[in-house]
């Protein structure tokens, strides 16, 4: 529940004081790339269409929700277990001194994303709470610390390893790095108390720290871009580290006083600067083609935007990507229970539809495995991929995009797949489907993929029916959802 209070918090706040809003995703702000190498990638990156997604680090020993119950914000989802605030940070951040996840083996996570039909990857390096899981040389809150027990184990780099394994396996890399760090002195300096997730001090009023702060985060990032090998993503999260003009702040003060009945206004809006255009420049200079995904900041270097735990209800007019939660939570949580395979599939079905690509969170635990829930949801899911898996990739999405039971997507050579999602319980296929907003063209064939029998059809209004043979209905190619090829249809 706590984390499906955190996206409802985060939607609200967002929506309701106009700052990057997931609301506003389903708007026209994009500023669409310029860049000949990124527009390359980024339209590969469209054809993908399904990633994982992992949020790991010490706070995994605790099962909690990353990071966030050291934020000072008085929200359910990230509410502490006692009362003593800096007794309870302190020991969150002495979890570095007994984590040491002995059974970490990402060539095995690496095997199940590829034949669940993944094609790229996103890894927190970083998130909000400032613990590298990367061997930084620019902080030792780190998991290659000497204070942290697994700082001996050969594969202590856990960044570096998981980037080697993922790539063995043709898939791109993705790097999730927090702008906020709530480690650094230099965005929480500890003359101040911190308030809320923000930088507890004015950077205009003290621009030598927080300029201190600029380096310290270019530096980093510029490490995964230059050590870690190719890169393909680089996925910022904290939106609120952004530059933002007098007027704007000016106006979110308005706008929230006017709005606010508690008196309190959480997450203030500061102007935090961090320079990101002469970041992103120096980061394509090593990762030529690098794709940013600077998250719910509007502007040039968000390449593609990310609703969070949620799917449009329409298509979008822009690259994007849904990330949602596969079972738990964003981070590990005991005993989780995970998306059925149905769902996952419909959830994906859905996404592509629309034009989108799933990004897909699993959360590994603190002794460096996945619950075994997570694999055999992707091990679902890749049975469903290997039969179907012609109607996801490289497709682009056709009118009516979803209509009734069916969704709809196109290939560049004329093929199009109606998907039929069957209602839960539904396990056989009809014998008889009528789609009704798609018209095969007078000499076009319809098949069922995983079948190469040609179906019967007949035109029926502004669609078709097609007949399902008995011999398909008792021994259907997959479960949980079936696609017709159509050859070609009545443009």
């Amino acid at each position: 529940m706590r984390y499906l209070l955190f996206s409802l918090a985060l939607f609200l706040f967002f929506g309701t004081f106009t700052v990057s809003a997931q609301a506003i995703y389903e708007d026209e702000r994009y500023v669409p790339e310029t860049d000949p190498q990124v527009l390359e990638k980024l339209a590969k990156w469209q054809d993908f269409k399904f990633g994982l997604l992992m949020h790991w680090g010490p706070y995994s020993q605790w099962g909690i929700v990353e990071s966030w119950s050291i934020c000072a914000e008085d929200e359910g989802w990230c509410r502490r277990p006692h009362e003593d605030y800096i007794a309870y940070k302190k020991e969150y951040e002495n979890l570095k001194t007994t984590f040491n996840p002995v059974k970490f083996n990402p060539e095995k996570w690496a095997q199940a994303a590829h034949n669940a039909g993944m094609k790229y990857v996103v890894f927190t390096t970083k998130h909000h709470d400032g613990f590298c899981m990367f061997d930084s040389k620019y902080t030792d809150y780190k998991i290659t610390s000497v204070e942290c027990p697994f700082h001996t184990n050969s594969r202590a780099n856990v960044t570096k390893e998981i980037f080697s394994a993922f790539r063995d396996k043709g898939m791109w890399i993705g790097a999730y790095f927090s702008k906020p760090d709530w480690k650094n002195e230099n965005y929480w300096w500890p003359n101040f108390a911190t308030p809320d997730r923000n930088v507890n001090y004015d950077p205009e009023a003290y621009p030598e720290r927080w300029e201190a702060f600029v380096q310290f985060t270019h530096n980093q990032i510029m490490e995964l871009m230059t050590d870690y090998g190719s890169v393909d993503i680089l996925w910022l999260d904290g939106g609120w580290v952004a530059k933002k003009s007098p007027e704007f702040i000016n106006k979110w003060y308005h706008d929230a006083l006017k709005n606010n009945t508690s008196g309190f206004i959480k997450a203030q809006i500061i102007n935090q600067d961090i320079r990101m255009d002469e970041l992103v420049d120096k980061a394509r200079e090593v990762q030529p083609g690098l794709i940013v995904v600077d998250r719910a900041v509007y502007g040039k270097n968000q390449n593609y935007l990310t609703p969070e735990n949620r799917v449009p209800d329409h298509i979008l007019p822009y690259p994007w990507e849904s990330c949602i939660i596969s079972g738990g939570g964003w981070s590990y949580t005991p005993d989780a229970v995970y998306m059925s395979g149905r769902d996952a599939i419909h959830l994906l079905t859905d996404i592509v539809a629309k034009g989108g690509n799933l990004l897909y969170n699993v959360a590994p635990g603190p002794d460096g495995e996945w619950q075994q829930g997570a694999y055999d949801l992707l091990e679902e899911i890749g049975a469903w991929i290997k039969v179907n898996g012609d109607a996801i990739y490289e497709t682009k999405p056709i009118k009516p995009y979803r209509q009734g039971k069916f969704a709809y997507t196109q290939k560049k050579n004329g093929n199009v797949y109606a998907i039929y999602m069957p209602d839960k319980g539904e396990t056989q296929l009809p014998s008889q489907m009528v789609v009704e907003s798609c018209k095969p063209a007078s000499n076009a064939t319809v098949t069922l993929l995983g079948s190469n029998v040609k179906l019967n059809w007949k035109p029926q209004g502004n669609g078709f029916v097609v007949n399902i043979p008995a011999s398909l209905r008792r021994n259907p190619p997959c479960q949980h959802a079936w696609a017709l090829k159509i050859s070609e249809v009545v443009k």
